[in-house]
């Protein structure tokens, strides 16, 4: 028996189920398809390794579909201030530089606001979002699935899983990720480029005392950033990021917990916190991609279906928001004037605001990545004024934080 619905979401993380919530809560009726749920949360459980510095623009989008209070109630970390500067050594000496001209701090008094922004744990988010989408009744999710196939006709979708079940619609939005299935299926091509650099992600418990700032110390091999994480049952930790060359990555993963900590403390700043052990650590590679298209009739991708960025100010996760946020706001506008919002003309209209957009935010962190991951001198020069110049001119400060907070575009 064919179940037809009027959109099929491949991929209920994070992005994915805030389509399918926010679209169903519009009374549009929706399939949501994924692999596997994420596990249930514990306040006694230590922090989990992904995490992610969520905007104000992304929190405005969680509100509205009635996830955050349900965050918020789990576990978060506001951070207040976020300080960016280059690591430099003393020419003579080789000791690290502890007066810092070159250094630019942002600090959300001088924006108006309580904070910057929220560091909050991958799995929180999505279950929150999974809690409000058992309370709408348009929504079904079909997990575990697998899917088999997709096949486009004029004017609508059918798409089979691995255990004969056939679903139709006239809209497939794909967010099932980097290595999209949807995307695939679907012919659209993707431009890819892998850095030079892979991320090794840390949890640690540190003494208490929780942090309500992020910094990134920038090296010729790649930033040294920590991001502060919630207090639970009076212990204090945080998330190191260390980005560094493939195979010195590598090296760190195979040290035991107490060589890697030795060696996270010789080598991170002075802002470094005391360290009292370390919970968990893993590595990914960093990779840039943009699909050619986001869009062909009958099917839309959001998220990193559609792309991924160098994650040095932590921007994926809200440009994947904003995507579900513009397309849920096309396709609800379709869907009260009886357009057929799987058409071309509709789509269009998301991937003409959405793809400029995130483009841009590639180069910006492309810009830094290129900028800053070298040992250039003249280059090395250059920066440093530019970070100089810019922790002194407060309106250039602004216009930069309400860009990354999704308040302002430039």
């Amino acid at each position: 028996m064919t179940r037809r619905y009027d959109v099929l979401v491949v991929g209920a993380g994070m992005v994915g189920a805030a389509v399918g919530c926010a679209l169903g809560q519009q009374g549009i009726k929706v399939a949501l398809f994924d692999h596997a749920l994420p596990s249930a949360f514990s306040p006694e459980q230590s922090p989990d390794l992904r995490v992610s510095a969520l905007s104000p623009a992304t929190e405005h989008f969680l509100r509205d579909i009635g996830a955050w209070s349900l965050m918020k109630a789990m576990r978060m970390c506001p951070y207040r201030r976020m300080a960016v500067w280059e690591k430099l050594r003393e020419p003579l000496t080789g000791k690290e530089l502890q007066q810092r001209p070159n250094q630019t701090l942002f600090d959300c008094r001088d924006l108006s606001v309580d904070q910057l922004g929220f560091i909050v744990e991958n799995r929180v988010t999505q279950l929150a979002i999974h809690q409000v989408l058992a309370g709408v009744e348009s929504v079904d999710l079909y997990c575990p699935a697998s899917i088999e196939h997709i096949r486009w006709a004029a004017d609508k979708a059918t798409l089979t899983l691995k255990d004969g079940g056939i679903f139709e619609a006239p809209l497939v939005v794909g967010a099932d990720g980097a290595q999209s299935q949807v995307r695939q299926l679907a012919g659209i091509g993707l431009h890819s480029e892998d850095y030079e650099q892979q991320a090794l992600v840390a949890t640690v418990e540190i003494e208490p005392g929780q942090l309500d700032i992020t910094w990134q110390a920038f090296t010729s091999t790649g930033p040294l950033a920590l991001l502060p994480l919630p207090d639970i049952d009076g212990r204090s930790y945080a998330s190191m990021v260390w980005y560094n060359l493939p195979e010195q990555v590598q090296r760190l993963r195979a040290l035991s917990d107490e060589d890697f900590l030795n060696e996270m403390v010789q080598t991170y700043p002075a802002e470094l916190p005391v360290i009292r052990r370390l919970l968990e650590r893993g590595s990914f590679p960093l990779t840039k991609r943009h699909a050619r298209h986001y869009v062909k009739p009958g099917v839309a991708l959001v998220g990193d279906a559609a792309h991924t960025i160098n994650p040095l100010a932590g921007q994926g996760v809200n440009l994947g928001f904003q995507d579900a946020a513009t397309l849920v706001e096309f396709l609800t506008n379709a869907y009260k004037k009886h357009e057929p919002f799987g058409s071309l003309a509709v789509l269009k209209e998301y991937e003409r605001i959405r793809r400029p957009a995130n483009r841009k935010m590639q180069w910006v962190m492309d810009a830094f990545y290129y900028t800053f991951s070298n040992d250039h001198a003249p280059l090395k020069v250059l920066r440093n004024i530019g970070l100089t110049v810019a922790g002194r001119f407060t309106p250039g400060q602004k216009q930069v934080m309400k860009y990354a907070m999704g308040l302002k575009d430039v």
